[in-house]
C-alpha cells in the first residue's frame, strides 16, 4: 500500500472494466477512498468489493443531470466530499463524415461531450469546498489531430479538450484550487477497442495494425493510462493545469 493520495476522495466514472477499473483499484493502493460509477451494476459492484471498504459502487448515466447530483450526493454522505474526478466514460463506433447518421453523432455527443460537462461542472461545485481538487478528463489523440474512421467520436474528444482548457482557466481565474486536465492516448489495449479492430468492416489502417509490432508500438496498457492519472490526482501534480497530456508513444509525430 502507498500513500500518493492517501485521504483522497475520487470519483471514476467508467470503472467497472478496463482503464477505470486500473484508476480505481491504483488509487484506493495509493491511500484513496473510491467511488466507482457505471452503468455496468454487475462488474462494477464486483470491483469494488474488490477494493473493499474504500470503495462505493453507483450506477450512473454520466450523461443524466440528475444522475451527477446523486453522485455528488452520495459521495458526499460516504465519503465527506470529492478531491478528484476522473472523467473515463466513453463510446466508442466507427463512422466517417459520409457514414455517421445524426443518431450516431448525437449519442456519442450526449456521453462523450455532455456527460463530461456535466461532470466537470458538478465537481467544480463540490471541490469549492475541499482543500483543492483535480479533475482529469479521457480525451484522446483524436481530439487533437482527428481520426477519419472516428468522426463524432474525434469531436467529443477534441470538444473534451476544449472544455478541459475552459475548466482549467475559470478555476485559475476564480483562485480555486481546482486542476483541470486532459489525457490524450493514441490507443489503448481494452476489450472495447481490441474488438473493435477484430471487425472485419474496419478501415484499412486499423487492419494494418493488426500486426504485432504495430500493435505492441501503438497501443499502451490501462495500467500505462493509471500510472499517469495517479500522477494528476495526487498533489505532484499540484502546478499543472489545463495541460494535455499525450501517451501515445510519439505516435503523433509518426509519419510512414
Amino acid at each position: 500500500m502507498g500513500s500518493r493520495v492517501q485521504g483522497k476522495v475520487a470519483v471514476i466514472t467508467g470503472a467497472a472494466s478496463g482503464v477505470g477499473k486500473e484508476d480505481a483499484l491504483l488509487l484506493a493502493r495509493e491511500g484513496a477512498r473510491v467511488v466507482l460509477t457505471d452503468v455496468n451494476e454487475e462488474a462494477g459492484q464486483a470491483v469494488a468489493r474488490q477494493i473493499g471498504d474504500a470503495a462505493l459502487f453507483i450506477k450512473h448515466d454520466i450523461a443524466s443531470e440528475d444522475g451527477w447530483k446523486q453522485v455528488i450526493a452520495k459521495t458526499e454522505e460516504a465519503f465527506g466530499g470529492i478531491d478528484v474526478l476522473v472523467n473515463n466514460a466513453a463510446i466508442l463506433a466507427y463512422g466517417t463524415i459520409e457514414t455517421t447518421t445524426l443518431e450516431l453523432w448525437q449519442k456519442i455527443q450526449r456521453v462523450n461531450s455532455d456527460g463530461y460537462f456535466l461532470g466537470c461542472k458538478y465537481a467544480v461545485e463540490a471541490m469549492k469546498k475541499r482543500p483543492n481538487g483535480s479533475i482529469i478528463n479521457m480525451s484522446s489523440i483524436s481530439g487533437i489531430g482527428g481520426v477519419s474512421s472516428f468522426c463524432a467520436y474525434s469531436a467529443s474528444k477534441a470538444a473534451v479538450a476544449g472544455l478541459t482548457r475552459t475548466v482549467a482557466a475559470h478555476c485559475r481565474a476564480q483562485l480555486y484550487k481546482i486542476r483541470c486536465n486532459s489525457i490524450h492516448p493514441d490507443g489503448i489495449a481494452t476489450p472495447m477497442v481490441m474488438n473493435l479492430h477484430a471487425d472485419k468492416s474496419a478501415p484499412t489502417a486499423y487492419i494494418r495494425e493488426k500486426d504485432p509490432k504495430q500493435l505492441q508500438a501503438r497501443f499502451c496498457q490501462p495500467q500505462d493510462i493509471a500510472n499517469l492519472v495517479l500522477f494528476l490526482a495526487s498533489d505532484e501534480s499540484r502546478f499543472i493545469n489545463g495541460a494535455e497530456m499525450r501517451i501515445d508513444n510519439g505516435y503523433a509525430m509518426w509519419a510512414d
